[in-house]
């Protein structure tokens, strides 16, 4: 079986300073095994129609859907939650396993 991706797009509160977040986020990826990769980035799109308002994308790499299961549990990530969700205005999650159309180099 492939990889499995978490996907999560957000909206901030204002007077959020989103790298503080990431420093937790950071840490919690690093404490877990099942946690392949972690990527994330600040829209640069101002086309808000485009954007619905969504302001930042993470993206979370697993070897499968039991590993994103094991993460979600965990009670770091548990603790995490929390604040990412006192942080946030408006979230969208999105679980996949990705169709891979052309490998990088």
């Amino acid at each position: 079986m492939g990889d499995f991706k978490h996907l999560v797009l957000a909206k901030f509160k204002d007077g959020v300073i989103v790298e503080k977040l990431m420093e937790g986020m950071r840490s919690l990826v690093a404490e877990m095994d099942t946690v392949r990769s972690f990527e994330w980035g600040q829209n640069v799109l101002s086309d808000n129609t485009l954007t619905q308002g969504f302001t930042h994308m993470f993206l979370l790499t697993f070897r499968s859907s039991d590993d994103l299961a094991t993460y979600t549990n965990h009670p770091s990530h548990l603790e995490y939650a929390e604040k990412f969700t006192a942080a946030i205005d408006k979230v969208l999650l999105f679980d996949f396993p990705p169709v891979l159309v052309k490998p990088s180099a």
